[in-house]
């Protein structure tokens, strides 16, 4: 048995790439914690400010912060906050506005 405290976890953090990066100057951090049955489980944080992605197939709860994520395909865009449980398809094309460091656990 073990335990970890997703929202106390220090992660270090590393700026993103210009292509990336709209507006701000955001980074990102994250830490794998275990792999289970060929899913990996960790912890992603996001400081404030704007960028795209491509999202990987995943599952996520947020546990602290205050962000949207916008989708290019036309979806409604979600407002993200503590508890928010979201479900992101690999290839989908997103942005991500940032108002307070984000933090979710994930599992994809």
């Amino acid at each position: 048995m073990s335990i970890v405290d997703a929202a106390a976890l220090t992660l270090d953090h590393t700026r993103l790439p210009d292509p990336l990066v709209v507006d701000g100057a955001p980074t990102t951090g994250h830490r794998d914690l275990l792999e289970l049955s060929g899913v990996t489980i960790g912890v992603w944080e996001h400081s404030p400010g704007v960028s795209r992605d491509v999202e990987a197939d995943e599952v996520f709860v947020v546990i602290s912060g205050d962000a949207t994520v916008a989708f290019d395909d036309g979806s409604p865009a979600m407002d993200l906050r503590p508890g928010s449980l979201v479900r992101l398809y690999e290839g989908q094309h997103t942005t991500w506005t940032v108002r307070e460091t984000l933090r979710k656990v994930y599992i994809a």
